[in-house]
């Protein structure tokens, strides 16, 4: 029996990092972690303060900025994710 050999195909060029959208990813990554830290430090310090004049306005801004982090989390990655593997969005 012969063994049937397939055509090899050219090996196509690898995509470059972008440096530019890695930077860019980088520095989203530690605005994220740096408000998944900040927003938890002032809710809790709304909830120690819940006698004061201006619980309700702390304990917003707390909850927008660790809404905020979560938001950021994702576009971080999806920013490294594009720099590192290309843009796969279908055109």
């Amino acid at each position: 029996m012969a063994v049937s050999e397939k055509p090899v195909k050219p090996i196509e060029r690898m995509q470059r990092t972008d440096n530019h959208q890695l930077a860019k990813g980088i520095r989203r990554l530690a605005l994220t972690v740096t408000l998944m830290f900040l927003g938890p430090i002032i809710i809790y310090q709304a909830f120690k303060n819940q006698g004061h004049p201006l619980y309700w306005p702390v304990l917003t801004i707390g909850i927008l900025i660790a809404g905020i982090a979560i938001f950021m989390g994702f576009k971080s990655i999806q920013t490294l994710m594009n720099a590192l593997f290309g843009n796969t969005k279908k055109k």
